[in-house]
């Protein structure tokens, strides 16, 4: 492999790399560009020189990554953000900016802030993009190497990531208007007794929740499982089932065929944050990105 210099390298195939990295797709590394398929491919041929590498290679899957551009995409992850600042400073203008902004969560923290984040977004950033994913057991690693820009979860940051705190949350039992528990608190006897609507896959705070549960001796069954808040909402309706669910999640989707009663103080709350690598700490888009959700958070909740 010959070695490259930087007077040979032009910059501005910089942003392209970082697209066809993250897509491996050069239509769609193109739209995302506003370029043309023949340029962002003209651009590829480019880069393929200049890095003495295939950087893309065509499988039956699809495209995938050369060992070289798993580097690469490594590294543009800290470059870009500092080459942006570098020569942006403090002129980020979110009303004209082609940023992509990705950032993972579940769905209750998205129930909560979503009827303000989406419409701010799109008013104040009506060019840039907002990538939204599901928690993963990737999540973590996603965001220490650049494919993430933010998390929202209760859990907390791993010492080599930042957080913000957004808001704090306690638990709730959700009932059948018709359950034979008809008091207007759980004892931790009646959360052992009965059977659970749980919610399973990457949801920390419902992990946070069993746990708690455990550690008071109770060892519930979990009847249904489900993959939503939304559908252990509806696993309880005229059942025997007891969901237990963040509060403001449980106050949003309650009708007549529902109740909420309190549980045992020893189940304690959670505290929400954003979390994101220090990398882009003074990145101007992450920095709005930041700043927006900590406001519609706070007009959100209240805190």
């Amino acid at each position: 492999m010959s070695a490259m210099h930087i007077d040979n390298v032009d910059l501005n195939l910089l942003r392209p790399l970082e697209l066809l990295l993250r897509e491996r797709h050069v239509s769609r590394a193109a739209a995302r560009a506003n370029l043309t398929q023949s340029a962002m491919s003209r651009a590829l041929a480019r880069l393929r020189v200049a890095c003495d590498d295939e950087l893309l290679v065509r499988t039956p899957g699809g495209y995938e990554l050369t060992p070289r551009a798993r580097m690469l995409q490594d590294e543009l992850a800290t470059l870009l953000p500092a080459i942006r600042t570098l020569f942006e400073g403090t002129s980020f203008d979110p009303a004209t900016a082609n940023d992509v902004m990705r950032v993972a969560a579940s769905d209750y923290p998205l129930a909560i802030l979503g009827d303000d984040l989406f419409p701010a977004f799109t008013r104040e950033a009506p060019q840039m993009s907002l990538i939204v994913t599901p928690m993963t057991p990737t999540t973590f690693t996603d965001l220490d190497q650049g494919r993430l820009d933010l998390v929202l979860t209760p859990l907390a940051a791993p010492p080599n990531l930042r957080r913000q705190p957004l808001f704090a949350e306690d638990f709730v039992g959700v009932l059948a208007s018709s359950h034979p528990l008809s008091g207007p608190r759980l004892t931790v006897d009646d959360l052992g007794r009965y059977p659970h609507a749980t919610v399973a896959g990457m949801f920390p705070q419902q992990t946070i929740v069993m746990d708690q549960l455990e550690r008071l001796g109770i060892h519930a069954t979990a009847e249904v499982r489900v993959p939503y808040f939304t559908a252990a909402v509806a696993a309880v309706r005229g059942t025997e089932l007891i969901a237990v669910l963040p509060r403001r999640f449980a106050e949003r989707h309650l009708d007549a065929a529902l109740r909420i009663v309190e549980l045992p103080s020893a189940i304690t709350g959670i505290a929400y944050g954003m979390l994101w690598h220090p990398r882009l700490e003074d990145d101007p888009a992450h920095r709005w990105m930041r700043a927006l959700i900590a406001r519609v958070a706070a007009a959100a909740t209240g805190e």
